[in-house]
């Protein structure tokens, strides 16, 4: 059940963003507006840019399954300097390239795992409540901003370019 909630939704919420991404590119061009707009628009004065909301929503991914699987240490390091969609969109395929290297065997441990953060002051939590409490909310948390984000400067996304594709059964 971890290998699926973190490592295959969070490799597919990013693909959605990469979507939302191309048509804020779509948008701009149509608009005669600079991405880089885009990019460093936000909701309120006090919030994350959408580019830094994108280089979040990366973290999140890559660190909690590394963190839940035990192997930290495994994951790419990423500068935050991307400052155009081109190198968002490097960013986003070089995390699904490292999540598709999981399997679920990688997660057999990781509801009783301890997990610890480097913010936390030496404080842990157990790595079901880290993946439930932590992972998931915050990766859909910094997704829905950017999806809302975009929505406000007019890109035109609805709620399928969020939820992506679901497999339904026949």
């Amino acid at each position: 059940m971890f290998y699926d909630i973190t490592v295959v939704q969070a490799s597919k919420m990013l693909g959605n963003l990469k979507v939302m991404l191309e048509k804020a590119e779509e948008f701009a061009e149509t608009k005669k507006v600079a991405p880089e707009v885009l990019l460093s628009s936000r909701l309120a004065p006090d919030q994350f840019p959408l580019i830094r909301q994108v280089q979040i929503c990366c973290d999140t991914a890559k660190l909690g399954a590394a963190r839940l699987a035990g192997k930290a240490d495994s994951a790419p390091k990423h500068e935050d300097t991307e400052t155009t969609v081109d190198e968002l969109y490097a960013r986003i395929a070089a995390v699904q390239e490292y999540l598709a290297t999981y399997t679920p065997a990688d997660f057999a441990e990781t509801a009783s795992k301890e997990i610890s953060l480097p913010w936390l002051d030496g404080k842990k939590m157990l790595g079901s409540t880290f993946a439930t409490s932590f992972v998931i909310p915050n990766l859909y948390f910094h997704v829905t901003t950017a999806y809302a984000i975009l929505r406000h400067n007019g890109v035109d996304l609805g709620k399928l370019d969020y939820l992506g594709s679901i497999s339904f059964i026949e």
